[in-house]
């Protein structure tokens, strides 16, 4: 890796150690996804002779086409840090490691069409498939319940519209559709709150149980967005605030930076 930096190490340049640790940052934050389109990264240490202690500024990340686990796509992510202490060393050996944890201000930003795409993800199947829990088998009439087909549309508000169908493994296939309101709790929980519940298209003898199992569903959604189970290691994520502007959902925030992790 060192050898890779030729170019970049000469200390006669002014700028040698901030484009040395941008090498080096970019190369590490991008094996965090499984997919990148780009990831760019900013290093702020004037003069660049702190760098030798270890001591930078800030550093900027922005990243666009992103992809977490294989299968959750971030239309764009970025974070700013504040004063960062690192290991030059680290840096040297093609690495990035932190001497103290830091904290940095964070947004990110997913697409209709990745939220969506993210409903296909075996992580989520298994939350939604096949389903025995004795609230939703009451309704059921005993029967296993798969909630398959989920599409959203973001809309105005920080509403979204969902549709889904409910498979009651027997044969029959109830239709649901609702819109509802999305928020934060905690910090850590996106929350899905407010069904208004739409039965018009729902065949008529089909209205009671599709109205019980669209609340049941939302249940189901309230409780699956936690940001503690997606984690990286070594980085805590929290949220201040998120808003839907046409086809993106906005989240702002911030993140507990521990350690740099290895992988996304």
């Amino acid at each position: 890796m060192l050898g890779g930096l030729t170019g970049l190490t000469d200390p006669k340049g002014s700028d040698w150690g901030e484009r040395m640790l941008n090498t080096v940052a970019s190369q590490t934050i991008r094996h965090l996804f499984s997919m990148s389109e780009s990831v760019e990264v900013f290093v702020r240490c004037y003069p660049s002779s702190k760098l030798l202690q270890g001591s930078i500024d800030s550093f900027k990340m922005n990243g666009r086409g992103l992809v977490i686990r294989k299968d959750f796509a971030v239309e764009e992510m970025s974070f700013e840090t504040d004063a960062v202490a690192i290991d030059f060393g680290s840096v040297l050996s093609g690495k990035l490691s932190l001497k103290q944890p830091t904290q940095a201000v964070a947004q990110v930003i997913l697409s209709e069409a990745g939220i969506n795409q993210a409903f296909g993800a075996e992580l989520v199947k298994k939350r939604l498939l096949n389903l025995s829990e004795p609230a939703l088998t009451e309704i059921s009439g005993g029967e296993l319940v798969s909630f398959t087909a989920v599409q959203i549309q973001l809309l105005p508000g920080n509403r979204l519209h969902l549709v889904a169908t409910a498979d009651l493994n027997n044969g029959e296939l109830i239709p649901l559709s609702m819109t509802l309101g999305i928020g934060i709790e905690k910090r850590r929980r996106v929350s899905f709150k407010d069904p208004r519940i739409e039965l018009e298209q729902v065949p008529e003898a089909q209205r009671e149980i599709s109205q019980n199992l669209s609340i049941a569903l939302v249940g189901i959604l309230d409780n699956m967005v936690d940001l503690d189970r997606f984690d990286l290691d070594g980085v805590k994520m929290r949220l201040n605030r998120l808003e839907t502007e046409g086809q993106r959902l906005i989240f702002s925030g911030y993140a507990e930076i521990e350690r740099i992790p290895k992988s996304g």
